[in-house]
């Protein structure tokens, strides 16, 4: 599917991700594709931006063509921005999940000091010999708080000698921990459901982008048409002030009287409101566009308007018939899209519910440095390997996994039936957009061949005033008409682009993507590549091929 309007249209060439889908799942294995789809959608346009911040008219003010509008929204808007730091925020979230499926490495270190009377007064012990008769001595050790020092022993004697024990005051130990889990009934969904997520947020940036496009062409239409407007009420202006002073020549030359005069003047002042409030109109048009694309308030410029915009109200006539629109719209809407990705987020929270009656295995491993109590000397040092395996297993929980269970299930229904509900939405949307369509198309004929009929009324209402057969009335009415005509016609033929521009984003023709990355297990690394095609140029307002 293509689309001659497409505001981006990337295009790409797609591995298989087999290895990765098989550790991640295919929703962690998109992300890889979506992340970097966003910085193409959205941060290709920086150049294009920053372009438009050095042009300018003579009076300092932007000029903006409705693809210039567009790329500065894409740059600026802060929907936009704020969709891309949630894939941001979500590919954080799923890097701190797998996170849990990987090796943990872990240094701890610690070193002691302790104060030497714990170890019994100041350390020491007195060994008391006894001996008599040149029998075998006899040892007792009993600890004193003080040594003094003995005589030299002789037979039939006792004799105590000081011995200290060794024991250092200082102590200290490092430990290198490798761990890694082995079995948790939680890990795995948690991962593919937070890939699942991830991709949630970029269909939800991919929405965005689709109503900011919606928004911005909306709103630049309605500039041109409050151009266009001025342009009407100051054309009945001056054909009221022609009318005005034709009216006092002939009242000067005595062939009408004061009244018409009066008429006629009352007539253009009756006018006056009309213009003044389509210029209001035009000027609070242009305030709105700037802030939906993100232009912020320039004191130098003063009471001029922020943006000047580029283009013309056409009408160039689409056919697609209503089935075809709806299937095509349940097919890319990246709306639909983000409600099955929060679909597949409840089935893994699902199945991470039942964790809790299912084992929880892990090992460690690593080496040990600790000193040597037993020596004084900090030099002295015991090192060692261990390893070991931790396993738990809740026999009973107290219900609280069947609560879950309970829970989860429930979440999992209700996503449905939101995904339902957006189906039908997403139908209802379709429907609206193409019967304005309609109803637009309708007025627009109806009004273009009304103004016609109206402009030769008001040329042949002044030319019988000119020779006396008519009234004055009949021009002022005739003027009337016109201008009434040709507004009517310009919003409808508003109304016409700016609901084509509601269904392009109710049909997501607006903007086409394509998901491109490289595979992983064939090259260095994990890369991600994107190419862009040629934008194809915007054709007029209201202009659209399908291809299928």
């Amino acid at each position: 599917m293509s689309s001659s309007t497409s505001h981006r249209h990337l295009h790409s060439r797609r591995r298989p991700l087999k290895k990765l889908n098989r550790l991640l799942g295919w929703p962690a294995a998109l992300l890889l594709g979506g992340c970097g789809l966003a910085a193409i959608a959205l941060g290709e346009t920086k150049s294009a931006a920053e372009n438009l911040e050095k042009k300018a008219t003579s009076t300092g003010t932007r000029t903006y063509t409705l693809r210039e509008a567009v790329e500065t929204a894409f740059q600026r808007n802060p929907q936009i921005l704020n969709a891309r730091q949630e894939i941001r925020r979500t590919k954080g979230v799923q890097i701190e999940v797998l996170a849990q499926a990987l090796p943990h490495l872990d240094a701890t270190a610690a070193i002691n000091y302790t104060d030497p009377s714990l170890f019994g007064g100041n350390g020491g012990s007195v060994i008391t010999t006894s001996s008599g008769g040149g029998g075998v001595p006899t040892p007792t050790a009993s600890p004193i708080p003080s040594a003094t020092p003995a005589p030299s022993s002789s037979p039939g004697t006792t004799t105590s000698v000081f011995t200290s024990s060794g024991i250092s005051d200082y102590s200290y130990n490092l430990r290198l921990t490798l761990s890694q889990l082995i079995y948790n009934g939680s890990v795995i969904p948690a991962i593919r459901g937070a890939g699942a997520a991830a991709n949630a947020s970029l269909y939800a940036l991919r929405d965005t982008i689709d109503r900011v496009i919606a928004t911005v062409r909306t709103q630049f239409y309605q500039v041109i048409l409050n151009k266009a407007l001025i342009g009407v009420q100051e054309e009945s202006v001056r054909l009221l002030e022609s009318q005005l002073k034709d009216q006092q020549n002939r009242f000067e030359a005595g062939t009408v009287p004061r009244f018409n005069v009066l008429q006629a003047e009352v007539a253009l002042v009756n006018q006056q409101p009309a213009l003044i409030t389509a210029r209001n109109n035009f000027r609070i048009a242009q305030i709105q566009l700037a802030r939906t694309i993100g232009l912020d308030f320039d004191p130098r410029r003063g009471d001029r308007p922020p943006l000047e915009c580029v283009g013309n109200l056409d009408y160039t006539p689409r056919e697609i018939p209503l089935p075809m629109a709806i299937e095509l719209g349940k097919e890319r809407r990246p709306f639909l899209k983000q409600q099955r990705s929060n679909i597949l987020v409840q089935g893994q929270n699902l199945a991470g519910a039942y964790a809790g009656i299912q084992p929880n295995i892990s090992i460690n491993a690593g080496k040990a440095f600790e000193s040597d109590q037993s020596s004084s000397n900090l030099n002295d040092t015991l090192q060692g390997w261990f390893f070991g395996v931790t396993g738990s297993w809740a026999i009973f929980d107290g219900f609280d996994t069947a609560g879950k269970v309970k829970q989860a299930r429930a979440s999992l229904s209700e996503a449905r039936i939101t995904y339902d509900d957006a189906v039908r939405q997403v139908e209802l949307e379709i429907q609206q957009a193409y019967s304005n369509l309609q109803q637009d198309r309708e007025l627009y004929f109806s009004q273009s061949k009304n103004v016609d009929q109206a402009r030769e009324a008001l040329r042949l209402a002044s030319a019988r005033l000119g020779v006396g057969a008519g009234v004055q009335l009949d021009v002022l009415n005739a003027q009337v008409a016109l201008t009434q005509a040709q507004s009517t016609r310009l919003s409808a033929l508003f109304s016409y682009n700016a609901d084509l521009a509601e269904f392009d984003r109710s049909t997501a023709t607006d903007t086409i993507y394509h998901d491109d990355f490289d595979d992983p297990m064939m090259r260095k690394g994990l890369a991600t590549k994107y190419r862009k095609t040629n934008p194809e140029p915007l054709p007029s307002p209201g202009s659209k091929t399908f291809s299928k």
